[in-house]
Parts: structure tokens; C-alpha cells; sequence
């Protein structure tokens, strides 16, 4: 049975403020095969994001130079909770709406530094005029529309998206947390506010020949008839998923990259990776469309 992909790519991507090594920083594994077909791994840590999408655009050019087929994971959300974009009255598809209005408004300069808070106090203004949904900041960033503390309600506003939702059944480390949250343990949606633009960037340089799953895909099992013209399929991960043992000296953040790379190329080896690409089982019909439209969802979930 012949693999999907010649390499893996998993991104765990962060938010720090100033340039960051180590832990909580960004991590850039990958996996891909030698000339005898055996599975290599390789890990990168760049100092701050911009370094982060330069080190990415090179490596999957000389991964496609070499002929292989790539899957891409990034560890944030590539869709926000359904409602967010029309409730500010966005046009298009949510997906891509809320995507083009954290475009427009982050600004996540070079040495790290940034304005994520700005922007969900931003929406928050727009939206509710309340210091909710979003929530979470450092005192010094706190504000009318964006607080320290959780809101006792998100209003009509889901707390989670319905993939987060479907973590629920892992152990409680495991469970994925509200984008909503900006400051703190997990900081899941200000790593989506600044990890968007680097899917755009990636994106923007690969063409048409990437495509993101599901958005752009569609559900559906992969195969080869079914990748065709496809050098690159981008997804979202959740490496608390893949349980293994760290390497000597080898920071969490590092661990997780390397066990959700080396698991989705040992699924691909046993040819179970493609059906991963399939309708999440148990979602209505209006929930499929919520999830391919607006949410998206964690691959292999």
C-alpha cells in the first residue's frame, strides 16, 4: 500500500512575547524518509515567529524539491466558534471572514511583539461591548473590553467549538481549551490570532497546490486519486493526543512535535492515515457544515 505523504511537518506555534527558545516557544518538527525509505526526524526552534515562517518556507521547498507530498499540522485553531463572524456582520465564508479580519487587524512585528490583546478587545467591542468573549490579559493590557478574569457567561457565544467539545473524553491534560482565552495557561486564542497570518503566508507561497482540511478539502478518506495536484494539505493537530517517552534533556513542547509527527508518518506507513480525513462520526448534518464552513476540526480526533 503506498504512503500519502513523503514527509510530516507538525508546527506547535506560540505566542511569547520578545524572542523565545525552549519551552513555550515555536517548535517545527519533521519527519520524512531517507533514500532507503527510513523514517528520520528533525527538530527546529526558531527564535520568533517571523523566523518561524522564513525556516517553514524553505523547508517545504526542499521537501517538494525532493517529490514528496507533505501533511502540514499546525497545533492552533484554523477556525474560530461558530457565531464569531456573523456577529460581526462579516461577509463570505466564516472561515475565511474571520481569517481576513485578524489579517487585517494583527500586527506581530518582528521581534515578537504584538497587539493580540488590542485585537480581542477589539471584537469584543464590536460584538457584545462587554469585556466578553474573549477574556484573559496581564493587568497592564486589561481594559473596558477585554478583562484579566473569565466572564461568568460567553452570552449566545459557544465556550468551545465542537471539536474542542470531542476532546472531552481524553484526560483532563489532554482536553483542548477555549479559544475565548487570551493570557494564561493554554493562551489558545492569542496563539490563533498570531498563528493565522503564518498559515496565510505559508499558503500565499504554495498556491493552489495546498489545501486546508477541511475547509478547502471537504471531508472525505484520502487516496492518491484524491491528492491529485496536491503537494501539501494543511490541518490542525492536538499533540496531547500522542503519549510517548521524552529524549534526554528534551523540553515538553519539543516531546509533543516529534510523537505527532512520528505517529501520523506510522499511520500513513500502516495506510490507516487517509481514512483520518473522513466526516467525524455522530455530527449532524448541521454540524458537519458548522465544522467545514466556520470551526474546523482536529485531525485524527
Amino acid at each position: 500500500m503506498s504512503r500519502l505523504f513523503g514527509a510530516y511537518v507538525i508546527v506547535d506555534w506560540s505566542a511569547a512575547e520578545g524572542k523565545k527558545t525552549g519551552e513555550s516557544s515555536v517548535w517545527i518538527g519533521v519527519a520524512k524518509r531517507d533514500v532507503r525509505f527510513r523514517l528520520t526526524y528533525e527538530a527546529h526552534n526558531p527564535a520568533t515567529r517571523a523566523e518561524a515562517v522564513t525556516l517553514l518556507k524553505t523547508i517545504l521547498a526542499d521537501l517538494h524539491k525532493r517529490g514528496d507530498r507533505i501533511f502540514l499540522g499546525f497545533t492552533f485553531a484554523l477556525g474560530f466558534p461558530r457565531g464569531t463572524a456573523s456577529a460581526l456582520k462579516l461577509e463570505g465564508t466564516p472561515w475565511e471572514a474571520m481569517r481576513d479580519f485578524v489579517l487585517k487587524n494583527i500586527v506581530d512585528k518582528a521581534d515578537n511583539t504584538n497587539n493580540r490583546f488590542a485585537v480581542a478587545a477589539k471584537f469584543n467591542r464590536l460584538t457584545t461591548d462587554e469585556a466578553w468573549p474573549f477574556w484573559g490579559a496581564p493587568k497592564s493590557q486589561a481594559q473596558k473590553w477585554l478583562s484579566t478574569l473569565k466572564p461568568d457567561s460567553f452570552g449566545n457565544f459557544p465556550e468551545l467549538r465542537l471539536t474542542d467539545e470531542a476532546t472531552h473524553h481524553l484526560p483532563k491534560l489532554a482536553q483542548a481549551r477555549s479559544l475565548w482565552q487570551m493570557h494564561g495557561a493554554g493562551v489558545a486564542g492569542g496563539q490563533t490570532f498570531l498563528g493565522l497570518p503564518a498559515v496565510k503566508a505559508i499558503k500565499d507561497t504554495l498556491g493552489d497546490k495546498a489545501k486546508i482540511w477541511p475547509f478547502e478539502t471537504g471531508f472525505g478518506a484520502l487516496n492518491d486519486a484524491a491528492l491529485e495536484g496536491i503537494n501539501t494539505v494543511i490541518a490542525e493537530v492536538h499533540p496531547p493526543m500522542f503519549s510517548g517517552t521524552p529524549e534526554p534533556l528534551e523540553v515538553k513542547d519539543a516531546t509533543q512535535v516529534r510523537l505527532t509527527a512520528t505517529a501520523f508518518a506510522e499511520r500513513d506507513d500502516k495506510g490507516e492515515l487517509g481514512a483520518l480525513f473522513a466526516a467525524p462520526k455522530a455530527l449532524s448534518e448541521a454540524d458537519l457544515n458548522t465544522v467545514q464552513t466556520e470551526e474546523g476540526w482536529i485531525l485524527g480526533l
